[in-house]
């Protein structure tokens, strides 16, 4: 059988993460590896989750590396065993029993198809969609997540064709993960899924959502302060990393015909941000867009020189 390396970050989320691996556990063992990356914990949660569940892949990280680079650690990992899928899922998730078998049958039946998401709920038990496909509009250079499936019936097995593939539960064959290469480590997080389903679909591939997959997702949890302050819940650190990649994208990927288009709306957008944070008197956050945009301009997305040892 086919088997999956399932790749989930931890940081400081012991319950979060626990609830996840439970529910990996539903499905067959042979199915899948759940590799485990802390992204160095300050609350112990990584040893924590190792003495709890022997039986995956643990990997501990030095550093906090983000998103992204934790990912990538698990990803030489997993590039390094031969498996045939990797799965980047979001720690804060629960999962169906059969989805990652839909999602692996799905790629295995259509060759063309580069990549692969799941039917993604809000929280368990609810059936309120938190993402029903990721689609991106060019002349403005806005990605947007739709809440809702097609009007039309989606059949068991039938997928929809999306732009891009959320990093809460991208399913991607390893042998073109060697041809796109790992995420960006500079991204840190934020729009790092946007870069690689790109990357993807250079390649000639497409992305698809298989709806008769389906996840539950929490959101947000590691973006958020439990207490609020003057700067309200959300970290600044959060929107300087989201501003600054949002540029990245934009510079990489915008076509030189949307470029007045893609600049005049973001001229609007992120003077709108400034003047809002202005109005509150949330100055971390203000300063810390204006630094954004400018590291947004000045620098671009790069990715590790450091070859992957496939022996």
């Amino acid at each position: 059988m086919k088997k999956t390396a399932v790749i989930l970050v931890n940081w400081n989320s012991y319950a979060l993460t626990r609830d996840c691996i439970l529910s990996l556990q539903q499905i067959p063992a042979e199915q899948l590896d759940i590799l485990l990356v802390d992204n160095n914990s300050a609350d112990g949660s990584g040893r924590e989750l190792e003495q709890a569940f022997p039986g995956i892949v643990y990997l501990q990280a030095a550093d906090n590396l983000g998103f992204t680079g934790g990912n990538n650690l698990a990803i030489h990992y997993a590039l390094q065993k031969d498996y045939s899928y990797v799965l980047l899922l979001n720690n804060d998730t629960t999962v169906a029993p059969d989805f990652l078998e839909k999602l692996t049958r799905y790629l295995d039946a259509h060759p063309t198809v580069g990549a692969v998401q799941p039917l993604i709920y809000c929280e368990e038990p609810s059936k309120v969609i938190w993402n029903a496909g990721s689609y991106y509009l060019d002349f403005i250079g806005q990605p947007i997540v739709k809440k809702k499936l097609p009007k039309e019936k989606i059949a068991v097995d039938t997928g929809v064709a999306v732009d891009w593939i959320t990093g809460c539960a991208f399913l991607i064959r390893t042998d073109l993960l060697k041809k796109t290469g790992s995420l960006s480590d500079n991204m840190f997080m934020y729009f790092e899924d946007v870069d690689l389903s790109f990357r993807i679909r250079k390649l000639g591939y497409e992305l698809h959502l298989v709806p008769a997959a389906e996840i539950w997702h929490v959101g947000g949890m590691s973006n958020k302060q439990t207490k609020k302050n003057a700067e309200g819940y959300v970290n600044p650190v959060v929107h300087y990393l989201n501003t600054r990649n949002r540029i990245w994208i934009l510079k990489k990927y915008t076509p030189l015909y949307f470029f007045p288009t893609a600049l005049i709306y973001h001229l609007l957008y992120f003077s709108g941000i400034l003047l809002y944070f202005m109005l509150r008197f949330r100055w971390k956050k203000l300063f810390a867009v204006a630094r954004a945009i400018r590291d947004g301009l000045t620098d671009n997305i790069s990715y590790s020189t450091t070859p992957i040892n496939l022996s």
